[in-house]
């Protein structure tokens, strides 16, 4: 469906959880690629979007020239992963699907069966997996990448306010007194968001930015105060200056004692956290210690913003929780530029937290061991009474454990890279090479994760389908499709819902269009936190994106930018709950075997793990390589030069990296990007070096800190920018 160059569609950026607006209209009649009979898409800043206000990043900018580059267009199949892959129908591929899921429940049961999805799913993809997995077929292992992403930051807001969900919006950017950004380098990260916060920073002198990392990120640079803390030492920190608040009187008691309870808890355990001490354990001035608790206390209005390097953590849910109570001790919730900020990382992982998109999850922000939430979803879904699983299906990690002990028989992966994206990847890989079945939904050939799959479905991507994505501030947008679809794609709910119906659940998949999907999920949401009964395609078409809570009825759209401004909470006492922690630091500390941090992260061009940005010419031109930065004391000890190929040995395994010296880096601490697997570089997988050890709550791994050693060594060639993998043969 081609629309007329004069008329643009309007959707939304499917990179980062900012949610920036788009508008994208047909330039020319030009062919893109080798594909015919695809117009070339102008892509512009959607000025009426409500997030971004017209403001796009060059990966926005530039996402229609991957439309066409590299598409799967076609269901592929083989028996073994030592074939090459054999062109197959649709009606093939699906009754392959249906035979393999009744196989394995009649011979293993339904726990042998799991699907591993994607915060690159649109909430309509989303919801309908879950009906199938956790209702229809009565397994709840349905995980997803967000478990690598936001899942601390789900349990620590469940943990601390009763429920999920971000509380504060993207006009707190230009209302706030002190940014507080912890964990996060947003300039590069969530750069539309950055750059709103930055103009407010620069117009008022008395705005203040702190920002926490071991790194000088770009955030770092323009921060009135960077504290380059030891990783690890996040707790530490945020306890020092609850000493220093404390101390101070620079609380809020009436707050505490009307909205919140376990404060004294809290407070005697951060009586023995002494700002000298924490400072030591930090390895940061004393004076920066206190300036930043100054900045806090003396500000009306403090925000947090936080992302991957709190909640990639052993102790994420601890992190998150413990950057709560600094709220909660100074009242600083539930008003105009306040409150604890969770930054998503991808473009609908608040959707897919909403539609119950995590294996401990169900739709409407329900949990599985709930079961008065349980029997909801039954009845709704028109299921017998204990259909639905009583026990939280497998996370990600344990659907990789359970393909070495041959507990997961099937494995279904969409939209979602995880042959370079889970940590210990020596160990991924081989458990993938295990799995008796595996099918792989995307809309990219080559990736990785084609190299482990026995069955390829070829899914729409951005601007082929419609459906709803939720942003970091609430707010849902309709992406709306603008082209037609390539070769034989489909969107995931639509393959999802017929694998439904192939297997007997007629009445349960109904659906022939998004809309009605989206409708039934939303009435799942009603007098739920995430109430989204007011919400539908019609509206969303005719009125631009909404923000929840949005129950039936309400037109109005001023009353739900904050969370919260009634300052009762989604708890059973209705307070907000004080979580008191002792650090516990990094799960795998250096050593003298492994003396040094490695952490990782992204670059502003790239996203995740290029199946898409690697292929945009400009993209790569911005960052053609990867690179490890380290400090120059350290370089100098290992007699490193600039350019100098650096061996990086975690007790895992290894990657190979050109160095970049810079004091940028804290002294033993190292970094690389994240972006490259074995399809752009060669043995530059940074997860070659992570090991998988997790938050106890949420289960999100450690993906920022690790041990290891480092080696010069000889000048290597540098790999091309991309190859063929190594068993896939070209279709």
């Amino acid at each position: 469906m081609s629309i007329p160059t004069d008329s643009p569609t309007k959707t939304l950026c499917p990179y980062c959880g900012v949610g920036c607006g788009l508008e994208v209209l047909s330039a020319s009649q030009g062919k893109l690629g080798d594909q015919a009979d695809n117009p070339i898409w102008q892509v512009r800043g959607d000025r009426a979007h409500p997030s971004s206000q017209g403001m796009v990043c060059v990966k926005g900018a530039t996402i229609a020239e991957s439309l066409d580059k590299d598409r799967l267009l076609y269901p592929m199949l083989r028996d073994s992963l030592d074939q090459p892959f054999r062109q197959v129908s649709w009606d093939q591929a699906l009754d392959r699907i249906v035979q393999a899921i009744q196989t394995v429940q009649a011979n293993f049961g339904v726990d042998a069966l799991c699907m591993y999805g994607s915060g690159q799913f649109n909430t309509e993809d989303y919801y309908v997996a879950q009906k199938l997995f956790k209702g229809c077929l009565g397994t709840n292992n349905f995980d997803a990448n967000s478990r690598l992403c936001m899942s601390s930051a789900v349990s620590g807001y469940i943990q601390s306010l009763g429920a999920d969900g971000p509380p504060c919006c993207y006009e707190d950017l230009d209302l706030t007194d002190c940014a507080f950004l912890i964990g996060t380098n947003t300039a590069e990260c969530h750069p539309i968001i950055f750059n709103r916060l930055r103009r407010h920073h620069k117009k008022n002198a008395d705005v203040k930015m702190i920002v926490v990392d071991p790194r000088r990120t770009q955030t770092a640079e323009v921060a009135d105060l960077h504290l380059a803390i030891r990783p690890g030492t996040d707790i530490h920190l945020l306890h020092g200056m609850a000493h220093l608040l404390l101390k101070w009187g620079a609380i809020n008691p009436d707050f505490m004692a009307k909205c919140t309870s376990g404060w004294s808890d809290y407070a005697e355990l951060v009586r023995h956290y002494s700002p000298e001490a924490v400072a030591r354990e930090c390895g940061i001035e004393l004076a920066d210690l206190e300036q930043a608790a100054r900045y806090w206390a003396k500000a009306k209005r403090v925000l947090s913003l936080w992302s991957m390097g709190v909640n990639q953590s052993s102790e994420g849910t601890a992190k998150v929780s413990t950057l709560i109570n600094l709220h909660l001790m100074t009242g600083q919730i539930g008003k105009p530029g306040a409150g604890p900020f969770s930054l998503t990382g991808q473009p609908n992982a608040m959707g897919g937290r909403e539609a119950g998109g995590l294996a401990h999850l169900l739709p409407g922000y329900r949990s599985i061991k709930n079961p008065q939430h349980r029997a909801e979803v039954e009845q709704f879904w028109g299921l017998a009474a204990g259909q639905i699983s009583a026990t939280p299906g497998r996370v990600v990690w344990d659907m990789i454990r359970g393909l070495e002990t041959g507990e997961v028989q099937f494995l279904w992966i969409a939209a979602t890279n995880p042959a370079v994206s889970l940590p210990d990847l020596k160990r991924v890989q081989a458990a993938l090479r295990r799995s008796p079945f595996t099918v792989y939904q995307e809309a990219y050939y080559p990736t990785e994760t084609c190299e482990y799959a026995h069955l390829l479905l070829p899914a729409a991507q951005w601007g082929e389908a419609t459906g709803c994505t939720t942003n970091s501030e609430r707010v849902v947008t309709l992406c709306q499709q603008f082209r037609d679809r390539p070769g034989e794609v489909r969107p995931d709910w639509m393959i999802f819902a017929e694998v439904g119906r192939r297997l007997g659940f007629e009445s349960q998949f109904w659906f022939t269009e998004p809309a009605e999907v989206f409708a039934e999920f939303s009435q799942l949401t009603r007098d739920r936190p995430c109430d989204q009964t007011g919400i539908s395609h019609d509206r969303l078409r005719s009125e631009g994106p909404l923000q929840w809570p949005c129950p039936e009825g309400d037109l109005s759209t001023s009353n739900t930018k904050r969370l919260y401004t009634d300052l009762q909470f989604h708890t059973p006492d209705r307070r907000a709950q004080f979580v008191a922690y002792h650090p516990q630091g990094m799960a795998e500390p250096p050593n003298p075997d492994y003396p040094f941090v490695f952490t990782n992260g992204r670059l502003y061009g790239h996203w995740h793990t290029q199946t898409r940005t690697g292929r945009i010419a400009k993209i790569r031109q911005m960052h053609p390589n990867p690179f490890l930065e380290i400090h120059p004391r350290d370089a100098a000890k290992l007699n490193l030069e600039a350019g100098d190929w650096v061996k990086v040995r975690s007790p895992r395994s290894s990657a190979h990296f050109p160095a970049k010296i810079t004091a940028a880096i804290a002294p033993g601490t190292v970094f690389a990007p994240m972006h490259w697997g074995q399809l752009w570089a060669d043995q530059a997988e940074v997860n070659n070096l992570t090991h998988p050890q997790a938050c106890p709550q949420s289960q999100q791994p450690e993906l920022k800190a690790c041990a290891v050693q480092l080696e010069r060594l000889p000048k290597l060639a540098a790999s091309p920018a991309i190859a063929a993998a190594s068993n896939l043969t070209p279709i």
